[in-house]
Protein backbone atom coordinates (compact mmCIF):
# COMPACT_ATOMS: atom_id res chain seq x y z
CA UNK A 1 0.00 0.00 0.00
CA UNK A 2 1.30 3.44 -0.87
CA UNK A 3 2.31 5.79 1.95
CA UNK A 4 -0.42 8.23 0.90
CA UNK A 5 -3.06 5.51 1.11
CA UNK A 6 -1.91 4.52 4.59
CA UNK A 7 -2.00 8.15 5.70
CA UNK A 8 -5.47 8.68 4.24
CA UNK A 9 -6.73 5.47 5.79
CA UNK A 10 -5.51 6.63 9.22
CA UNK A 11 -7.09 10.05 8.80
CA UNK A 12 -10.42 8.56 7.77
CA UNK A 13 -10.29 6.18 10.70
CA UNK A 14 -9.70 9.06 13.13
CA UNK A 15 -12.56 11.00 11.53
CA UNK A 16 -14.93 8.21 12.54
CA UNK A 17 -14.47 9.15 16.19
CA UNK A 18 -14.02 12.91 15.56
CA UNK A 19 -16.07 13.70 12.43
CA UNK A 20 -15.94 17.45 12.97
CA UNK A 21 -12.22 17.77 13.68
CA UNK A 22 -11.05 20.67 11.52
CA UNK A 23 -7.48 19.43 11.17
CA UNK A 24 -8.59 15.95 10.11
CA UNK A 25 -11.08 17.35 7.58
CA UNK A 26 -8.35 19.53 6.11
CA UNK A 27 -5.86 16.64 6.09
CA UNK A 28 -8.35 14.36 4.32
CA UNK A 29 -8.98 17.01 1.66
CA UNK A 30 -5.24 17.42 1.16
CA UNK A 31 -4.65 13.68 0.85
CA UNK A 32 -7.47 13.26 -1.66
CA UNK A 33 -6.06 16.15 -3.67
CA UNK A 34 -2.63 14.49 -3.73
CA UNK A 35 -4.28 11.34 -5.06
CA UNK A 36 -6.14 13.43 -7.67
CA UNK A 37 -9.47 12.31 -6.21
CA UNK A 38 -10.87 15.78 -6.64
CA UNK A 39 -14.48 14.82 -5.91
CA UNK A 40 -13.65 13.58 -2.42
CA UNK A 41 -11.24 16.45 -1.83
CA UNK A 42 -14.05 18.90 -2.68
CA UNK A 43 -16.39 17.07 -0.29
CA UNK A 44 -13.98 17.52 2.62
CA UNK A 45 -13.19 21.17 1.86
CA UNK A 46 -16.91 21.90 1.62
CA UNK A 47 -17.59 20.19 4.95
CA UNK A 48 -14.65 21.96 6.59
CA UNK A 49 -15.72 25.41 5.44
CA UNK A 50 -19.36 24.78 6.38
CA UNK A 51 -18.35 23.82 9.92
CA UNK A 52 -15.47 26.29 10.24
CA UNK A 53 -15.99 29.29 7.95
CA UNK A 54 -13.13 31.10 9.73
CA UNK A 55 -10.58 28.39 8.80
CA UNK A 56 -8.82 30.90 6.59
CA UNK A 57 -6.12 28.62 5.21
CA UNK A 58 -8.68 26.30 3.64
CA UNK A 59 -9.91 28.95 1.20
CA UNK A 60 -6.60 29.01 -0.67
CA UNK A 61 -6.44 25.23 -0.97
CA UNK A 62 -10.09 24.96 -1.91
CA UNK A 63 -9.60 27.62 -4.57
CA UNK A 64 -6.51 25.81 -5.89
CA UNK A 65 -8.61 22.66 -6.16
CA UNK A 66 -11.11 24.59 -8.29
CA UNK A 67 -8.22 25.72 -10.46
CA UNK A 68 -7.03 22.12 -10.86
CA UNK A 69 -10.49 21.11 -12.03
CA UNK A 70 -10.66 24.05 -14.46
CA UNK A 71 -13.37 25.92 -12.51
CA UNK A 72 -11.72 29.33 -12.51
CA UNK A 73 -14.91 31.21 -11.67
CA UNK A 74 -15.42 29.05 -8.58
CA UNK A 75 -11.76 29.52 -7.63
CA UNK A 76 -12.15 33.30 -7.89
CA UNK A 77 -15.29 33.18 -5.76
CA UNK A 78 -13.52 31.05 -3.14
CA UNK A 79 -10.53 33.39 -3.03
CA UNK A 80 -12.79 36.43 -2.67
CA UNK A 81 -14.75 34.80 0.13
CA UNK A 82 -11.51 33.86 1.88
CA UNK A 83 -10.20 37.39 1.50
CA UNK A 84 -13.27 38.79 3.23
CA UNK A 85 -12.94 36.29 6.08
CA UNK A 86 -9.21 37.05 6.44
CA UNK A 87 -9.94 40.77 6.67
CA UNK A 88 -12.47 40.13 9.45
CA UNK A 89 -10.11 37.75 11.24
CA UNK A 90 -7.06 39.96 10.72
CA UNK A 91 -5.25 36.97 9.19
CA UNK A 92 -2.65 38.86 7.18
CA UNK A 93 -0.56 35.89 6.00
CA UNK A 94 -3.52 34.02 4.53
CA UNK A 95 -4.91 37.30 3.18
CA UNK A 96 -1.69 37.94 1.26
CA UNK A 97 -1.68 34.44 -0.20
CA UNK A 98 -5.32 34.66 -1.26
CA UNK A 99 -4.83 38.09 -2.84
CA UNK A 100 -1.83 36.80 -4.81
CA UNK A 101 -3.81 33.76 -6.00
CA UNK A 102 -6.68 36.01 -7.06
CA UNK A 103 -4.39 38.39 -8.96
CA UNK A 104 -2.86 35.41 -10.80
CA UNK A 105 -6.30 34.28 -11.95
CA UNK A 106 -7.90 37.59 -12.86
Amino acid sequence: MKTENVRLKRILEMLKSSPEDSFLLFAAAQEYTKQQDFENARKFYTELLLLYPNYTGAYLHSGKLHELTKNESLAIAEYKKGIEICKKMNASHDLNELQAALINLE
